[in-house]
């Protein structure tokens, strides 16, 4: 397995149960589309422990103990590396790649390194896949240089670049940038440095607000803070806000699938986040 201690391996079967997947497991492209599918549906982005200030740990244990057995989600270094620990053990071709996130800003910003994708090798095809992109997170590989393509939910391309793509969604009817990525391969101490500085940096999103995403098949629910909104693929959006901690709680339960530990601690982060200032 590229990248992986032979021994730093993923109990597949708690996996496919956590995911909902009862499948073939061979090394297929419709295996790839289905798991690719399933777990942004049912592990959900979040970012509670940078925001608590509590450690991101990468390693396969961790991310099995947090995101497999404690209905509890994370952010790209946790989503992608656990899948990609996955693909590898199911006997896929993977290379973790690096991308620098535009979302919000101009497709020329110059933004740090700070985002985990991977790209999966399927005979002479390069597939992109990332299960941990928040609110617009893939739910179907993308084909590399194949243009706009079609998914589950909105339509996505990737634009070549001189050095490698920029990844775009379409929303209303526009193209908007979510990153730009080239072909250099990222190894475990890469994603280590990122992810400490993504969930330790003070001017980082992750330490300063809540977020959290999930797909289903009807559309995306997303949270930020206290604000809850739901983009069905229907074209209807809502936004309501959370007013007590008691209902962000239960809505991080039901509509994230996200289990918080009952600690006096999360109660307090959550009373803040629906009571600012």
């Amino acid at each position: 397995m590229d990248d992986l201690n032979p021994d730093d391996t993923v109990d597949l079967d708690a996996y496919f149960a956590r995911i909902g997947y009862a499948g073939p497991r061979a090394p297929t492209l419709e295996t790839l589309q289905a798991l690719h599918r399933l777990h942004p549906q049912t592990i959900p982005f979040e970012n509670f422990n940078p925001l608590l200030g509590w450690p991101v740990k990468l390693d396969s244990a961790s991310l099995q103990h947090k995101l497999v057995h404690s209905r509890r989600g994370g952010f790209c270094y946790e989503h992608n590396g656990l899948f990609m620990r996955v693909l590898q053990q199911l006997g896929y071709k993977v290379v973790g790649l690096g991308a620098r996130v535009l979302w919000g800003r101009p497709e020329d910003a110059i933004t740090p390194r700070t985002h985990m994708l991977m790209r999966v090798e399927l005979g002479h095809v390069r597939w992109l896949c990332d299960v941990g992109f928040g609110g617009l997170t893939l739910t179907t590989p993308l084909q590399m240089g194949n243009g706009a393509q079609a998914t589950p939910h909105e339509p996505f391309r990737l634009q070549p670049l001189a050095e490698g793509y920029l990844l775009q969604a379409q929303l209303a009817g526009e193209w908007k940038p979510l990153y730009r990525f080239d072909m250099q391969r990222q190894l475990p101490p890469d994603y280590e440095m990122a992810a400490f500085y993504s969930s330790r940096h003070p001017a980082s999103i992750f330490v300063n607000e809540l977020m959290a995403a999930r797909t289903v098949p009807e559309g995306r629910h997303a949270l930020r803070n206290n604000e809850l909104s739901w983009h069905g693929l229907d074209g209807r959006h809502e936004r309501r806000s959370l007013a007590t901690a008691a209902e962000l709680r239960q809505t991080l339960d039901s509509t994230f699938n996200l289990a918080l530990p009952q600690t006096a601690e999360v109660e307090a982060l959550l009373q803040r986040l629906v009571s600012p200032g």
